[in-house]
């Protein structure tokens, strides 16, 4: 059964907004109470937050779906609806969040380090917040926004200052465990290390991180074996050590050899190129092993490799490779420049920035880009007339309506705003904006009203209704 995982595809869908309210206050003796619909309420983020307890993303690998909770919509008698909770998924620290193409959306390293990965839809207002002095009782309310859903890729990267690379069975398991607190399973065949093993070693005042990366085997940069799923745990590392089996019982190979390909397979993997290195002859408490460190430890040394020669069974030369890698991990922590306190940098907009685009496509169609006009679009209900009418009051006050006549658009012409695969498409006709004498009753907006012979025929009646009452109360018997 798998019990560790370093890399989930995970669906994230962050809550829906409320939809505002739509409500006129009623009450005895208050016939024309006024607007008191409450606004709705603000969909749940989904907000990744690296917790030290984690070390593993095996949930993600088991329910990879995760989703927020909506925001309530709004009431009457100015009740707003309850926001949604945030959905808050501890991860490893050390964990990268890429996009579907690869792209680095957030490396969280440090306890407490929270990312929001799905951002919550805001909540619609209700017709209370939608009120003002031309439009005193309006008959309709903003729909909430959906929340944010998407796909990313995790990503986990040991946070360790040593890693021990090498074939499998050179002892690096066996290593760490005597270094370290570490008990990670240790047998003699290939491939017993199946995740990476982490352990904290103290040497003098110096206390560092040490991990044990699988054993690597050629074309383990190009997929080959584990290699490949475990090489991103050497990233973040300060120092590399090679770990290398001088009591090897396979005829093909030897130390030198190994640490050629070793090397070979991390040049190509890339960005390693930096690292300090330190070499370790292990397995020095069999004769032959013993014969073989002094054999090709003159040929390391003319490399300018730094030699230590250790045997994690008799545990010989131990004391005097944990302090030297204490100073390698030393020196590496003070070359590092310091951090400074992260400033908040403002950058205003433009005086001339729309905050929109529009732009003629090939097929004559006009699209309007923008997250004001697209949020707005999302948000009306344009099952009411009075509703799309606030948004074409909205977006003419943006200058929308004068981009498309500068961009040359003419009534009849299509207009299009938002995505393609998302996209509100309407035949524009220029508006002019709207005073409280043209609105009519609630829900309704008279620049949308098609002809209607009922009600014509209605108002006729009631015009000659009005003469007939005017030519009776003038008319004079004794004339």
């Amino acid at each position: 059964m798998t019990t560790f995982v370093d890399r989930v595809e995970l669906h994230v869908a962050a809550g829906n907004g409320g939809h505002g309210c739509a409500s006129v206050h009623r009450e005895k003796f208050k016939p024309l109470g006024g607007p008191d619909g409450g606004n709705g309420g603000r969909g749940g983020d989904v907000i990744l937050v690296v917790d030290q307890s984690v070390t593993t993303l095996l949930d993600y690998h088991h329910s990879p779906h995760r989703k927020a909770t909506n925001g309530q919509p709004g009431e009457g008698g100015n009740r707003a609806g309850k926001d949604g909770r945030d959905l808050v998924l501890p991860v490893p620290d050390g964990t990268v969040v890429l996009d579907g193409q690869g792209h680095v959306l957030a490396d969280l390293v440090g306890q407490g380090t929270t990312f929001v990965a799905g951002q919550g839809g805001r909540g619609g207002l209700g017709n209370a917040a939608l009120a003002s002095a031309r439009r005193k009782a309006p008959g309709f309310a903003l729909l909430g926004e959906p929340g944010e859903s998407r796909d990313v890729v995790l990503e986990l990267k040991t946070v360790a200052d040593v890693a021990l690379v090498g074939y499998p069975s050179a002892g690096k398991s066996s290593l760490i465990s005597v270094l370290s607190a570490a008990k990670p399973k240790i047998a003699d065949y290939p491939f017993t290390t199946l995740v990476p093993n982490l352990g904290v070693v103290t040497a003098g005042s110096t206390v560092y991180t040490i991990a044990d990366v699988p054993g690597l085997i050629p074309g383990a940069s190009q997929g080959k074996g584990l290699g490949l799923e475990f090489l991103r745990h050497v990233e973040r590392c300060s120092v590399l050590v090679h770990v290398l089996d001088t009591a090897t019982l396979e005829s093909d190979r030897d130390p030198l050899s190994d640490l050629d390909v070793i090397e070979a397979e991390l040049k190509q993997y890339g960005g390693l190129d930096d690292r300090p290195r330190v070499v370790v002859l292990n397995k020095i408490d069999i004769p032959d092993g013993l014969d073989l460190a002094e054999m090709i430890r003159p040929e390391l040394e003319a490399r300018g490799y730094r030699i230590f020669e250790v045997s994690a069974v008799a545990r010989t030369g131990l004391k005097e490779l944990s302090y030297a890698l204490a100073g390698i991990v030393g020196e590496a922590r003070a070359a590092k420049p310091v951090e400074e306190a992260t400033r908040i940098v403002i950058r205003p907009k433009a005086v001339d920035d729309t905050g929109f685009t529009v732009v003629q496509e090939d097929d004559g169609l006009f699209r309007v880009r923008g997250e004001k006009p697209e949020r707005w679009v999302r948000q009306t209900d344009f099952n009411n007339d009075e509703a799309v009418g606030y948004l074409a009051d909205r977006l003419n006050r943006l200058g929308v309506e004068t981009e498309l006549m500068k961009a040359g658009a003419r009534a009849g012409d299509g207009v299009a705003i938002g995505p393609e695969e998302n996209a509100v498409v309407f035949d524009w006709e220029p508006t002019v904006m709207a005073g409280a004498e043209m609105l009519g009753r609630r829900g309704e907006d008279h620049r949308l009203d098609e002809p209607r012979p009922a009600a014509q025929r209605r108002r006729e009646r009631e015009a000659e209704r009005d003469e007939a009452q005017r030519e009776y109360d003038t008319f004079d018997p004794f004339q």
